[in-house]
């Protein structure tokens, strides 16, 4: 089976991402996790370690003395990365190369297919910013999975919630089969 890199960042829908972890393990995956530390403030590394089978890095520096570049060690080996929720802040990070913590550096590092799944608040996802930064993603061979239409955190109904979990394992699938975009 493949080795997956799971990216979480620090939107209301990152709970969802321990679910993906668990799914993409159940069906035989090896699954690495990296949690921003946004992403610390709505889920645990423990809980994702737990789900994954396998250590969750949080930082950039703090790393086990065998991992001491885990940007270069984590991505080298990885079939496919993952990004469960992906917020704003990250997608702008992402498409302007700006990479100051372990998950955007992993994404720069990362050779493998690379699938996001974003999750914000309608307006938000519907800001010119953030579709320029979809675009310049889409260009350079990004697969998306949503966001879809569907209550959100803040209370309100419109597109930019996280697609489901099993749909996200389910994309996965067809990008490891074949090796590239969705």
């Amino acid at each position: 089976m493949a080795e997956i890199l799971l990216g979480v960042t620090g939107g209301a829908a990152a709970f969802k991402a321990v679910s993906v972890a668990s799914l993409l393990r159940k069906s035989g995956h090896t699954v690495n996790c990296i949690l921003t530390k946004a992403a610390t403030e709505f889920v645990t590394s423990v809980q994702l370690s737990s789900v994954s089978g396998t250590p969750c890095y949080t930082d950039l520096f703090s790393s086990p003395a065998e991992n001491s570049i885990p940007h270069i060690t984590l991505t080298e080996n990885a079939d496919l990365m993952v990004i469960v929720p992906a917020t704003a802040h990250f997608l702008a990070r992402a498409a302007h190369g700006l990479a100051d913590d372990l998950l955007t550096t992993s994404f720069l590092a990362c050779s493998a297919p690379v699938l996001i799944a974003p999750a914000m608040n309608t307006r938000m996802w519907n800001n010119p910013a953030v579709q320029a930064n979809v675009k310049i993603l889409y260009s350079r061979g990004i697969s998306f999975a949503g966001p879809v239409s569907g209550s959100l955190a803040c209370g309100t109904t419109g597109e930019g919630r996280m697609v489901e979990p099993a749909d996200i394992v389910e994309v996965c699938a067809e990008i490891l089969k074949t090796g590239g975009k969705k």
